[in-house]
């Protein structure tokens, strides 16, 4: 007998995936707008650039979160956790957001290959 895939007992494992990838990156671009502030406050040599690396990144997350029902998109989201880290350069508070988010980020996808399969 062949082995039955697990059922996870969701309506639609599909849509669940997405709405938890979409408030993640969601959040992300609060937690990337909020970060502007402390960022002019204590930026230095980098502040502008990281101030608006931190806006363009937030505005990213948010076109990638409403594009998540493509499968490309789980792609870029990662590319946009890489960027972040990679803004970590500019700031080191956005090291840490970026940290805390690529965690974060590979949870969700671990959860999606676990409903979705």
């Amino acid at each position: 007998m062949g082995r039955l895939p697990r059922r996870s007992g969701l309506r639609d494992p599909v849509a669940a995936a997405r709405g938890l990838g979409a408030a993640t990156l969601g959040l992300e671009a609060l937690v990337l707008v909020l970060a502007i502030q402390p960022i002019r406050m204590l930026g230095a040599g980098f502040g502008t650039s990281a101030m608006a690396a931190s806006a363009v990144l937030a505005v990213g997350a948010v076109v990638v979160a409403g594009l998540l029902r493509y499968r490309w998109a789980w792609y870029a989201g990662t590319v946009l956790q890489a960027l972040v880290l990679l803004a970590g350069l500019l700031h080191w508070s956005l090291l840490g957001v970026g940290l805390v988010f690529a965690v974060v980020w590979a949870y969700v996808w671990h959860v999606r290959r676990v409903i979705v399969g």
